[in-house]
């Protein structure tokens, strides 16, 4: 199973956020938020909540697992 990740969508339909400005929001660095988006490091429960927060979902519709990969 691989924890996959629709970040880069949701940064698209929040006016194009780019990577610097979430990184900012979230108090991580750019390459923390191109990593997550890549699926090359997988965030904190606090960090994942704070994402859902930040665009007003829930986890599980920013981060899933492929169960084929």
């Amino acid at each position: 199973m691989e924890l996959k990740n629709n970040l880069r969508r949701l940064r698209f339909n929040a006016n194009e956020m780019t990577q610097q400005e979430l990184a900012d929001k979230l108090q991580v660095s750019r390459q923390t938020i191109y990593a997550i988006e890549k699926g090359k490091f997988n965030p904190s429960v606090r960090l994942a909540i704070h994402m859902a927060e930040l665009f007003d979902v829930a986890v599980e519709d920013i981060f899933y697992l492929n169960r084929e990969g």
